[in-house]
């Protein structure tokens, strides 16, 4: 029975599912940007973002975790140099699918993983907004208060833009 097994299973037998997944990150984060199909892209997503979470915190532990999943030291050290400085301040959200077609031999979903850090183009064509933070009162409660304030310049401002007019 496969109760509570949510994750794709690509066909594939545990060992060589790891195998896989670990090259991918592996090439993922040398590369930045890699193509693949859709389904192994979101098995990628929920396999890399975990480790590039952890390599925030460069300590020993850290360190040995993430290696026991990728096995590459090179990655390793790029992960928690370049990659890490530049997702310090995000919460979460590292890796961008876009979907880029159909495969002519098979027909399967194509697209291309990134690190969402790490496209330039997207960088500069998106402007930075203003961080805004959450009110937990409404805006009902807060107005009846503002309410009188608020009316009695609109009514004496509206004799004036009136007497323009009767000129």
């Amino acid at each position: 029975m496969r109760h509570n097994k949510k994750f794709n299973h690509l066909s594939r037998k545990k060992g060589h599912r790891e195998a896989l997944l670990s090259n991918l990150a592996i090439a993922l984060i040398q590369h930045k940007r890699i193509f693949t199909t859709v389904a192994k892209a979101k098995a990628l997503r929920m396999y890399a973002e975990p480790l590039i979470t952890r390599s925030k915190k460069d300590d020993m532990a850290n360190r040995r975790l993430v290696f026991s999943y990728l096995q590459n030291k090179e990655a390793v050290k790029e992960l928690f140099g370049v990659i890490a400085e530049k997702v310090a301040d995000r919460p979460g959200g590292y890796l961008r699918i876009l979907k880029t077609g159909h495969r002519l031999g098979d027909n399967a979903e194509m697209c291309m993983i990134e690190l969402v850090d790490f496209n330039e183009n997207m960088l500069e064509a998106a402007p930075k907004k203003a961080k805004t933070t959450r009110r937990s009162r409404s805006k009902k409660a807060a107005a009846p208060a503002e309410a009188p304030a608020a009316e009695a310049p609109k009514a004496e401002e509206a004799p004036a833009a009136e007497e323009p007019k009767a000129e």
